[in-house]
């Protein structure tokens, strides 16, 4: 049995009621079969890895472990993916280190098969935590193919508030937004950046977050964001301004002034 989750409407209407269902959506996600078989498989083989090389030779493990990330588009990139995990992350020149996408590095780092690493592979709660991730992810993707920006504002949700609270410092924490392609996504909405903004030097893109930040929250930090409220309103701005830009490509001058007046 498939999961689809119920979503009525996009837009702020529709992510008040994904929140007031989501515990039950949930639920009903974490109940359907449709990933059950590869879940078991996973569980039942992943203590046997032992190397990069070993992980990248089971297929199914492969595909199953990056879609935990949400890189799922990387299984045929086998080359690759073997390098991300051998180099590990202690090494500043690792490859994972050196790319702008840390998901990359969170995925190497979580299985612990580069030189030097602790191999997780073998630890008692490591399927267990892998399993959750590659749960979280489907049901954001279930939800995507509904409406991509609800995806994009659960994805914001999870990740601000991990962000927020890491060790990092705040210039660190907008570089990893900048290199994270959903959370870049939803800043670059919420803030209205145009496509040019991406192609500035990233020392600058930093600076304008920083300035956007300040002007809408008062404060130019991502820290601030370990307060729900100021998430929330974080994800509203970003699905007001997604509205708004899709209501303006198809609409009149008038029409988008009397949208944002009933906003």
């Amino acid at each position: 049995m498939s999961f689809q989750p119920i979503i009525p409407t996009g837009g702020l209407a529709g992510w008040t009621f994904l929140n007031r269902t989501l515990e039950a959506q949930k639920e009903a996600f974490g109940q359907s079969t449709q990933y059950r078989r590869e879940e078991d498989y996973f569980r039942a083989n992943i203590g046997n890895i032992e190397t990069a090389e070993q992980l990248v030779a089971d297929r199914r493990l492969l595909a199953f472990s990056l879609s935990a990330f949400g890189l799922d588009a990387d299984l045929p990139n086998k080359f690759f993916i073997q390098k991300i995990l051998s180099d590990g992350t202690s090494d500043n020149a690792a490859l994972s280190n050196r790319l702008s996408d840390k998901t990359y590095r969170e995925f190497s780092d979580a299985f612990g098969l580069g030189q030097g690493q602790v191999r997780k592979t073998q630890q008692t709660s490591f399927a267990d935590e892998i399993i959750q991730k590659y749960e979280t992810q489907k049901f954001e993707e279930s939800v995507g193919n509904v409406n991509d920006d609800l995806r994009l504002a659960l994805n914001l949700k999870r990740e601000i508030s991990d962000l927020a609270s890491s060790d990092m410092s705040e210039r660190a924490k907008l570089f990893t937004v900048l290199g994270s392609p959903p959370l870049r996504t939803t800043f670059e909405t919420a803030f209205r950046l145009p496509s040019a903004f991406a192609g500035l030097d990233i020392d600058r893109q930093v600076t304008v977050l920083e300035e956007k930040l300040e002007s809408a929250f008062g404060d130019a930090s991502i820290s601030q964001f370990k307060d729900p409220d100021l998430s929330e309103r974080l994800i509203q701005k970003f699905l007001l301004q997604s509205e708004l830009s899709s209501f303006e490509a198809t609409s009149s001058p008038a029409a988008t002034a009397l949208f944002l007046l009933r906003s």
